[in-house]
């Protein structure tokens, strides 16, 4: 394991696809330092994925350097159907979208006809209005709605281009109807939690609701899984709070964000919801494009770098490649780009930073009281015990300033879910009955693995026996 001077914060995320599916590229990755493998369920196949989980794995137990994996089911997604060739729409040209298949017009006439292409969600019609946008394709197509019926919704082409086979549509200001939480990504789930993945990312999350059916269903299979809320259109930033107190992370996924909504208010968006995680305590992912140019070049545009800089500047937990690991030409290089700049960044530490003043339950003060020690000590650590995570995400959500907080944990799952915690290094090992023998044991086992040295001050931030209860306490501790 690298040691406590090497250690990045900000935590790495990649989409796995074919340009990394195989144990070789698997392999160079996990070392590189990658933290969480993505599977993108848009398209995979439950045997597929089957295989991949069981790949990772044995690959992260060969490497002894255990990554977690985020499902990313694919929602209420709205796309066109197939086309037998690629449609050229030129400006100004009439186009339909038919919700029932096989439906076509013709102009008033019957003198030319118009050309069409199905949907795969029949009550689009009910949803949209005349003078709505439609964009297609992350909006290279753009369509405005003239006129529609039970058949099909009748537009006019905006920004031209050539529309292929089941392109995906989004719909700017237009709420839909569509269930959150669809068969497929039950069924994809269901493969998921069989096979022990540790976070599920929902979605176009509209709503609080949406993340609560999400939970209905983890709890009636028993699962402790992590709901990752993914933010895409306007209702979810209407909602944004509601959203991020009901779930376990969020993902600002700036894809279809940047669709949905005007191009200059992304970078306010961006900002607004990793503040809104910092005030409720959630841990937050910034995702998509980051590296987009590095899919075909091996180095970054100096705005992508500026752009990875900005997220761990404002302290994101995460930062998430998408296709630049799926079918790009340099995904190792990619990740040791993302990790290039945020250690550079992480160099930065805004020691003004303004803590959100919500704490005001007990234990957080207690481990406020643990990070306020930790940062005005020199070669300082933190180190917490945690059976379900809680201590090390109280102490992560305060963003000690240079001290890494070494979690230790006795539970596979638990560990894995921490790689998604900024500043957190996890360590598994099995508790003591005794606590005072459980921090000896762990001191020990950090020597041992390099993340502490003799002189480094650890302050401990856990429960130990007082008159036969357990009370949370802050000790330090010099390493001998």
């Amino acid at each position: 394991m690298s040691s406590a001077a090497s250690f990045r914060r900000t935590k790495i995320i990649f989409t796995i696809g074919p340009a990394t599916e195989s144990e070789e590229m698997l392999e160079k990755l996990i070392r590189a330092g990658a933290d969480i493998v993505r599977l993108n369920m848009a398209h995979a196949k439950h045997d597929w994925t089957r295989m991949i989980i069981r790949r990772i794995r044995a690959v992260s137990a060969r490497v002894e350097r255990e990554v977690a994996i985020m499902m990313d089911i694919k929602g209420p997604e709205i796309r066109t159907g197939d086309v037998t060739a690629p449609i050229e729409l030129k400006v100004g040209e009439i186009f339909d979208f038919t919700v029932r298949p096989g439906m076509s017009a013709e102009r008033g006439g019957g003198a030319e006809e118009i050309r069409s292409v199905d949907v795969n969600y029949q009550d689009l019609v009910n949803d949209i209005k005349v003078g709505d946008t439609v964009l297609v394709d992350n909006g290279l197509l753009r369509l405005e709605v003239l006129e529609k019926d039970a058949a099909r919704i009748r537009c006019r082409v905006l920004i031209p281009g050539e529309l292929k086979s089941r392109r995906h549509i989004n719909l700017p200001g237009v709420k839909v109807n569509l269930p959150s939480f669809t068969e497929k990504d039950r069924g994809d789930s269901i493969v998921g939690l069989e096979e022990g993945i540790d976070f599920l990312a929902l979605s176009f999350v509209r709503a609080a609701k949406d993340i609560e059916l999400l939970r209905t269903f983890l709890s009636e299979k028993k699962s402790k899984v992590k709901i990752i809320a993914k933010i895409e259109d306007q209702s979810a930033i209407e909602n944004l709070n509601e959203i991020v107190h009901a779930c376990d992370a969020l993902m600002v996924a700036r894809g279809d964000l940047g669709i949905e909504c005007p191009f200059e208010e992304l970078p306010v968006i961006q900002r607004r919801a990793v503040r809104a995680c910092l005030a409720q305590g959630r841990p937050v992912i910034v995702a998509t494009h980051m590296l987009e140019s590095m899919i075909s070049q091996p180095v970054p545009t100096r705005a992508e770098i500026t752009d990875v800089a900005n997220a761990v500047f404002e302290l994101a937990d995460c930062v998430m490649l998408s296709g630049e690991t799926t079918i790009g030409k340099y995904p190792l290089e990619c990740v040791h780009m993302l990790d290039t700049i945020a250690r550079r960044i992480e160099l930065e530490a805004d020691d003004t930073w303004e803590e959100p003043a919500v704490f005001t339950g007990e234990r957080m003060k207690v481990l406020h009281s643990a990070v306020v020690l930790a940062n005005e000590l020199p070669n300082s650590k933190l180190v917490t015990f945690t059976r379900h995570g809680f201590m090390a995400q109280g102490l992560a959500l305060l963003r000690p300033s240079h001290s890494p907080i070494l979690a230790i944990t006795p539970s596979l799952q638990v560990f894995r879910q921490l790689r998604l915690l900024r500043s957190v290094d996890p360590v598994l090992m099995t508790l003591a009955s005794d606590p005072n023998d459980t921090i000896e044991n762990a001191i020990a086992m950090l020597q041992r693995s390099g993340r502490i040295n003799p002189g480094d001050k650890i302050v401990v931030a856990t429960d130990i026996l007082a008159q036969d209860r357990l009370v949370d306490s802050v000790q330090l501790r010099t390493v001998r």
